[in-house]
């Protein structure tokens, strides 16, 4: 088993990684990045696919329709290459899932990421409603989110020792229930000391709530090869928002200590994902929001870190949201078969969803996702992909 190290010391890794510059020198080419058509949406538009890759052989490929990341590759302890998120081949099959709801397979999430309580929530004095897509509660921006909206794609140019894109969409006033007019600009960020770094910014023309997250499916094993049970994970939060069973949140923000929840130290994820405490039993394995430690809404500092013992390949997530949503993909139930020709079931993967807390409109005292006229939403999400001996 790989050897671990205390919060302490990886959070000054973090600082470290955070802070230093790439040692590739600048005399190589500059990284790549490509576009191509990924195929027709049914309207007709197009919809493109983008890569991204760095020096030191890891791939990030998006697309245009939602945003989506179809694929991360990137070389595990012994060279060997794999493609270590869920997804599909094609662009069909993403606009088929969408059409039956959607699991949201590495798509960018609005405008509200996560619940919202029957859908229903008040601003300002006013009451605004949500399509319910998860009985009885509105998930993830409604019936037409930002999953499945086609984003403008520009590549970023003059990053040193990196190369990225700016997604862009305009979301028009009353869109699924939400009030204003809003854009919204994502940096996808691929650098040569192996970050994807997912930087969130939207301005409002009136009041609105905003929750924007990322949901990509990790299996550090590999896409197709079977369960997470097996992989190592540690989230840097002594907290989490406790739900009922409809996974809305009592507004409580309790101890993760002496619960299956607590992963503050490194834990087996399939240790004890069959526990019988109620949360576990509601979500049918992990699907919680921890509340990470130290202050959001700035740097990003450490949330969680997981690790493959077969193939060393590591992941460490860093953001300057308050929450974490972990969730072990627990719907997942054989009905889609990925880029590999297997079926996805129950545990093949993992998704890190930095984001605010679900249902945050209706609890007052849970950090405000409300923005106004002259504010800026402004967030970042970093995975750092590594390997271990």
């Amino acid at each position: 088993m790989p050897r671990f190290l205390s919060f302490r010391t990886l959070q000054a890794l973090a600082a470290t990684l955070l802070a230093s510059s790439t040692l590739v020198s600048s005399a190589h080419a500059a990284p790549a990045f490509e576009k191509t058509v990924f195929g027709k949406l049914p309207d007709g538009q197009k919809a493109y696919l983008f890569t991204l890759r760095n020096k030191q052989g890891t791939t990030v490929k998006f697309t245009s329709y939602g945003g989506i990341i179809t694929s991360i590759t990137t070389p595990d302890k012994n060279g060997k290459t794999d493609d270590i998120v869920l997804g599909f081949s094609d662009l069909k099959r993403y606009t088929v899932d969408s059409a039956k709801g959607g699991l949201f397979f590495g798509a960018l999430i609005g405008r509200y990421a996560n619940r919202i309580a029957k859908g229903t929530y008040t601003l300002d004095g006013k009451e605004y409603h949500v399509a319910v897509t998860a009985p009885p509660n509105a998930l993830h921006g409604g019936l037409h989110g930002f999953d499945k909206k086609l984003w403008s794609v520009r590549r970023l140019s003059g990053l040193p020792h990196a190369t990225g894109a700016e997604l862009t969409l305009v979301s028009p006033d009353g869109e699924e229930g939400f009030p204003g007019t809003l854009t919204v600009h994502v940096d996808y960020i691929l650098d040569d000391s192996n970050r994807l770094t997912l930087h969130y910014r939207a301005t409002t023309d009136k009041p609105t709530v905003l929750n924007l997250t990322n949901h990509s499916y990790f299996n550090l094993t590999g896409e197709g090869s079977g369960s997470i049970e097996h992989q190592i994970l540690q989230i840097n939060a002594d907290h989490y928002t406790p739900t009922d069973s409809t996974s809305i949140p009592t507004g409580e923000i309790a101890p993760v200590a002496g619960t299956p929840l607590d992963f503050t130290a490194p834990h087996v994820i399939g240790e004890r994902l069959r526990s019988n405490m109620p949360q576990m039993m509601y979500a049918r394995g992990y699907d919680h929001n921890w509340v990470v430690n130290g202050e959001y809404g700035k740097e990003p500092r450490l949330a969680a870190t997981l690790t493959d013992p077969a193939t060393g390949h590591t992941l460490t997530v860093f953001t300057s949201q308050p929450g974490l949503q972990v969730y072990t993909s627990n719907s997942l139930d054989g009905a889609y078969a990925g880029k590999s020709g297997r079926a996805y079931r129950q545990t093949d993967a993992v998704a890190f969803e930095a984001e605010h807390y679900p249902d945050s409109p209706n609890h007052p005292t849970f950090p405000t996702t409300t923005l106004q006229p002259g504010q800026t939403f402004d967030y970042t999400t970093i995975f750092q992909f590594g390997v271990t001996q």
